[in-house]
């Protein structure tokens, strides 16, 4: 079986989680901090800031979570007595 490339499905799970547990916070604590350096702008555009910062994070991490939610692509489906599968 040929090998393929990047992050097996075992690897993107713990990095997506690792990516949520502590990259996230450390994230959202330098975005508050950078923001917090300038003058308070008005509400409607601070909102448009938070906005884009909370879309701005996931992008470059897209293929990390794509299909980490999913079942395990590689393992062997579950089968049950009853679904008629030999």
């Amino acid at each position: 079986m040929a090998q393929k490339k990047g992050l097996s499905y075992k690897a993107r799970r713990r990095l997506s989680l690792l990516v949520l547990v502590v990259g996230l916070p450390v994230y959202i604590g330098l975005a508050l901090y950078i923001i917090s350096l300038f003058e308070r702008p008005p509400i409607w555009l601070e909102f448009i800031i938070y906005v884009v910062l909370g879309v701005l994070w996931m992008l470059p991490l897209k293929a990390v979570f794509k299909g980490v939610g999913q079942a395990d692509p590689d393992a062997d489906p579950i089968r049950y007595e009853d679904d008629g599968l030999k």
